[in-house]
């Protein structure tokens, strides 16, 4: 697959994390039965870091869009592992989905201008 879409592919599922992580808390307060499932996350999480890896791997990207893309996901992982593992709701979350869909933006501009 070309860097492009990986790019496509991590802007997706980072927004479609940011909007679940937003919008799911919402939901539990709303008596419909719904809990959260942290597993949920990691799958996020999974896709997230095979965009990243794929992306990096496949093109020589600007340091500062790699190091934002890495960092935003270690930042995601790391909200992921304290909810499954202490139960901790982080918003480390929030600011690794936000860094992701920037950093896959930006790169995915630079191939546009190349």
């Amino acid at each position: 697959m070309k860097t492009k879409t990986f790019d496509l592919i991590g802007i997706s599922t980072a927004t479609i994390c940011l909007i679940h992580c937003l919008l799911f808390p919402l939901l539990i307060v709303i008596p419909l039965g719904i809990s959260h499932n942290p597993y949920i996350d990691l799958g996020f999480a999974l896709i997230g870091l095979l965009a990243v890896y794929s992306v990096q791997k496949n093109h020589a990207i600007d340091k500062k869009v790699k190091w934002i893309l890495w960092s935003s996901i270690a930042l995601v992982f790391l909200s992921v592992f304290l909810d499954l593992f202490f139960h901790i709701h982080s918003v480390l979350i929030y600011i690794g989905a936000l860094g992701l869909i920037s950093g896959h933006i930006l790169n995915y501009r630079n191939h546009k201008r190349n």
